[in-house]
């Protein structure tokens, strides 16, 4: 299975997000400057990974969002592509329009860095398929711009919808509702916060992010 990892300046979690793809689909990522306008061909899965694009000028994502390989990345997601943001890129992905709401600054002003538990939304959806609904999971954070904010009727309607797919089990930024993790209505977008690919192998003290990839490329492949 071919899969893309996008490239911002600033990005710093390309590498592990990489490492992650090739480690379950027995091929290297093909990794895209976000300068280009084209995904390659033949691509099933895009990410957008963790660090600081653009050093978080502006607003985290802000900017990146606006890069030119972003019109593709939203075409294919339109197209049911399989996009996965992990920290800056769920950033990206609000600022870009394809998840609704925003990341702001965490609720305690501090840089968050540590292990966190996770309680699996609901397992329906492409990247939630190997984990059970309400089962609780263990992955790291580390943002500083993680508070996610929405209006009253948009909380109300992705509760609705079933579209939290990872919800923190106690309140790491200030979210709203908790949300580490936000699906797209169709299902095939995903952003969130923490970082399933650092708790991938036993090297990482445990490997509860690993079923997200193994889950996801299984279905797609």
């Amino acid at each position: 299975m071919k899969t893309a990892v996008i490239v911002f300046p600033g990005s710093n979690c390309d590498r592990d997000l990489a490492r992650a793809l090739e480690a379950v689909t027995g091929q290297a990522p093909v990794m895209v400057w976000h300068r280009e306008t084209q995904l390659p061909d033949g691509v099933g899965l895009v990410g957008l990974p963790g660090g600081f694009s653009y050093g978080d000028y502006l607003r985290t994502g802000a900017i990146a969002a606006r890069s030119p390989i972003m019109r593709a990345v939203a075409e294919g997601a339109g197209r049911g592509l399989p996009v996965l943001g992990v920290c800056n890129g769920f950033q990206l992905l609000t600022e870009a329009g394809l998840l609704p709401g925003a990341l702001i600054r965490n609720a305690g002003l501090n840089f968050v860095c540590r292990d966190v538990s996770l309680t699996v939304g609901q397992a329906d959806s492409a990247f939630t398929r190997a984990y059970r609904a309400g089962e609780t999971i263990t992955v790291p954070v580390a943002h500083h711009d993680g508070n996610y904010v929405a209006d009253a009727d948009t909380l109300d309607r992705l509760e609705g919808e079933g579209r939290v797919a990872f919800r923190y089990g106690e309140d790491v930024n200030g979210s709203a509702k908790r949300i580490a993790g936000l699906l797209n209505a169709r299902g095939n977008v995903l952003g969130m916060m923490p970082h399933p690919e650092r708790a991938f192998e036993p090297a990482h003290g445990r490997t509860d992010g690993r079923r997200l990839f193994e889950g996801l490329v299984e279905l797609v492949a």
